[in-house]
Formats: structure tokens, sequence, C-alpha cells
């Protein structure tokens, strides 16, 4: 079985919510942020969605397009995260998510990306920009691979494109809890939870959500009735901060640990 469909199993059966953080590979370097996914793993993370940088990142706030401009001075490209991930494996086990815009995937070769990506021991794919629609091809080369294929589904999905969306998805599917690019914000937006419950009327597929999750009291807020909370901007942020500063893994972890404890009780809370 798929290692994210696997993971997410073992945490519906213990009643737990995801963690599940996204870094942009190549920041600070590639090294590195190799390093901050190993860190992100011992500091309780479930699943790590792993950016591939990319010149223009239209889903993405100014903190992700600044992390991928970062990775882009070091020509960070597709091909190097998919060998960083073979080197990673020999560490760790963790199911490993690439979040890449379509266009470098095209210019890889889907059938090569995903032979490559199941020889590496990648787990899944989310392509931000492309719809289910035009995906079918996509999706039958994934899956023949045993790759996991994640799509988005946000606050201005139909009600009509949420089954599409949810038969399309393996692992999880991610729901984007506001309109707009990523970004960190004060509060979750009051509709999330009614759009989750939504998709669920359509699927028994897990979901996840993220867009501007950064404090404890939103992990914990969203767990109580998601599969999977996800948490990017913040983290990037942590990373752009820090830099190449020896003190880089030390303090992404100690920023990422009181999010996973918030995710990890909510549904304790809720069930005392």
């Amino acid at each position: 079985m798929n290692r994210i469909t696997a993971r997410m199993q073992e945490l519906a059966a213990r009643d737990e919510t995801a963690f599940i953080p996204y870094i942009t590979a190549g920041d600070p370097t590639l090294a590195l942020s190799g390093e901050i996914l190993l860190e992100l793993e011992r500091a309780g993370a479930d699943v790590i969605e792993y950016g591939i940088p990319f010149s223009d990142p239209v889903a993405d706030g100014i903190v992700i397009q600044e992390a991928s401009q970062r990775a882009l001075k070091h020509n960070v490209s597709l091909h190097d995260v998919v060998g960083q991930i073979r080197e990673l494996r020999t560490k760790t086990k963790i199911p490993i998510l690439l979040f890449s815009y379509f266009n470098p995937v095209l210019a890889y070769g889907i059938e090569t990306f995903a032979q490559d990506c199941a020889d590496v021991g990648a787990d899944g794919v989310l392509c931000v920009d492309l719809p289910p629609e035009e995906a079918e091809d996509y999706k039958r080369i994934m899956v023949d691979a045993g790759i996991a294929t994640v799509f988005l589904a946000s606050p201005t999905t139909r009600t009509e494109r949420m089954g599409l969306i949810a038969r399309f998805s393996e692992g999880f599917l991610y729901y984007v809890s506001r309109a707009g690019v990523t970004g960190v914000r004060d509060q979750v937006e009051t509709s999330v939870k009614g759009m989750v419950e939504e998709v669920k009327r359509h699927s028994d597929i897990p979901v996840a959500v993220g867009f501007g999750i950064a404090k404890p009291e939103q992990a914990e807020e969203v767990a109580r009735y998601a599969d999977g909370v996800v948490v990017g901007s913040a983290i990037v942020d942590c990373v752009g901060t820090n830099g190449e500063s020896p003190e880089l893994i030390e303090r992404v972890g100690a920023f990422v640990r009181p999010l996973v404890e918030a995710t990890k009780r909510a549904k304790a809370e809720v069930a005392s």
C-alpha cells in the first residue's frame, strides 16, 4: 500500500489527525532542506509536503515565492529533488508528497517522472494547477506507478465538482481553506468546517486542510474536524528568517513541535 494512504489509515484507526508540514526543496540549500525534512519527522510530522521550486508559483503568497527564488538561485530542479529523495530514503520512511506545478512535471515527462518517483521512494504528487478534468492520463500513469495523486478543493468549488475531485484524489484530498494565495492568517475561515463536511458527503477519502494555518490554536481548531492539518508558509518563513544559520534545524523543530502537539491533542480532547 502507498505510504501516504497507509499513514492516513493508521491515524484514522487511532482517531488522530495528521500533521502535514510543507517546505520548499532547496531552501536555503538542497542539503539543508533535506535536513529540515528529517527534523520535521523527528518533531512528529506524519506526511511531508516537499515543494518543487518554480519560477511562477501563482497559488503561493510572497513567503513561498521567495523560498522558490532562493532555491532557484542554486539551480535546484525537479530532477535534483527526485535524486535527493533516493538519498533520504536511506534515512527515513516518512511519506513524502511532492508539491509541484504541472510545467516541471510535463517538461520531465509524465511517465518518466512517475517511474522515477516510484524508483526513489516518493509517495505522491500534488500538481497544484492541474484540474482533474485535464488529468485523466496523468492519473492513470501515476496510479500505474503506485504514486498517490492529491487534488485540491476550495471554497469556490462547485458541489457537482466535489465528487470528481474526490475520485481523482488518493491518500487524501487537500481542502484549501480560503480563496487566494498561501500565507499566514490570524484566524481560520468560519466556513471551513462545513466545507469539510460537504467533501465527506461525496467521498470517504481523508480531507486535509491548509492555507493560512500558522498557530497551535488554529491547528487544534482544524484538527477537531479534519483528517489532516497542513502548515506551510509559517514554517517556510521560519526557514527564511534563519537562513543558513547553525541554529536553523533546531529552530524549525522548536517552531513545529507545538503545532504537532496541538494537532494531536484536538480529537483526544473531543473524546474526553
